[in-house]
Formats: C-alpha cells, structure tokens, sequence
C-alpha cells in the first residue's frame, strides 16, 4: 500500500479559476435575490431546493478550485509520488506508443469532479520534453482516453538518468489542461506541474523494474501518496 504524509502547510484557490468561481458566486448570488423575491412567496419548499442545490454546486467549485500548498516529508531519490488527488484506476505494464515506443509500468489516477485538480511533479528531475495533442473527450475512466483524448504530455529525466513520463488527459467535460513545465526547467517535488480543468486523469509511465506502491481502487493524495519506487 502507498505510504500517506498529509502535511498541508495551508489551503489556497488556485488561479485558473478565478473567472470560473467569480462568475458563479455572481450568478449565485443573483439567482438567491431572484428566487426570494419572487419564487419564496409562492412556494417556500421550492426556494429551499433551490437555495441547497445550488449552494451545493457552488461549493463544489469553490473545492474544485483548491490549491494546497503540501510538503512532501522524506528523501525523495527514487521515489514517485502521485500527482494528482483521485482514485488509481490503472496499474500494469503496457506497451507507450508515442514517446518510448516500448513497455512501461503505467499508473493512472482518474480525478473526479470533488477531487482537487491541482497536479504535481511526481519526481526530481529536468523536464525534457513537453508536448500537447489535441483529441477527443471520452470519459477519463476509459482506458482509451490515454491515447485518443486532448492531453499534454511531460517527460523528466530524474537525476540518475531514467525517464519518466507524465500525461495530463482530459475527460469528458474537461475542455482546457494548463501545463507550467517547459523544456529544460528543473522540476521538483513539491512543484506544481500544472491544472486540469473538470473530470480528468493523470497517466504516469515508468521505467520496467519500478516497484508499485499502490493498488488499483486505491484514493491517492497529490504530492503525498508514495505511487512507486524507481528501479535502482
């Protein structure tokens, strides 16, 4: 099982949603004026289902749009932590098409709409490549949204040599992912690699000889659940 360190130093909004979240809290707030004014004096049980269903949606946002700042605790030569808050939903040897073109050990996390969608830099390293595809929208679970869906993809070459990559991958209503590495950056643990925007997933492709460190169905944290240990 993955080792967990939950060592949140504080809880943020994150930038890229700030639009999104100003919009809705506008619009929250009109329609509550709206619907007291002129739907609670005509039916006061349909105002409250209003007032909940939509104070529920705007909380999801609001959780959506988090931004912890986490601190991994621990040496992190050879280790992969996950980056991205969800559930691990592919853990297997597969064969990489497009950057490898050989077999990996793949580990995939798939992001719902309550999770975090923060993503993090699952190793140390230099960032050799940075690539973005356009593609469709299947549902993120699937397994062929890896390799037919919008996604960007990043590969790091750790401090001992070996190549791991790391795929952002839009879901169904996921319409934009945000990537901050670029080509030849140093990159860390700790550091945010970049956002997805609704339901998603990350796919992280190791080296064969890693050593999983989680099981499939299991809830990972970002930047916290150990996910795997690099072959020596």
């Amino acid at each position: 099982m993955g080792r967990r360190i939950k060592k949140i130093k504080k809880i943020r909004l994150h930038h890229e949603g700030t639009h999104t979240l100003v919009f809705a809290t506008v619009l929250y707030v009109l329609l509550m004026l709206a619907c007291r004014m002129w739907l609670a004096p005509l039916c006061w049980p349909a105002f409250w289902v209003v007032l909940v269903t939509a104070s529920v949606i705007l909380g999801i946002l609001f959780n959506f749009f988090q931004c912890p700042i986490r601190s991994y605790e621990g040496e992190t030569e050879g280790i992969v932590v996950a980056p991205a808050d969800g559930r691990v939903v592919v853990v297997e040897e597969v064969e990489e098409q497009e950057y490898f073109r050989d077999r990996r050990l793949m580990i995939s996390i798939f992001m719902s709409l309550t999770n975090v969608h923060a993503n993090w830099f699952p190793v140390d390293g230099v960032v050799r490549k940075v690539e973005h595809q356009n593609g469709n929208f299947h549902k993120a679970w699937l397994p062929k949204a890896s390799i037919e869906n919008e996604r960007s993809t990043v590969v790091i070459q750790t401090p001992d040599g070996q190549e791991v990559l790391v795929r952002q991958i839009a879901g169904a209503m996921a319409r934009r992912i945000v990537t901050y590495a670029e080509e030849g950056d140093n990159c860390f643990i700790d550091e945010h690699m970049g956002f997805i925007k609704f339901g998603s997933r990350v796919d992280v492709y190791l080296p064969l000889g890693s050593e999983p460190c989680i099981e499939f169905g299991q809830k990972t944290t970002g930047n916290q659940t150990i996910i795997a240990k690099l072959k020596a």
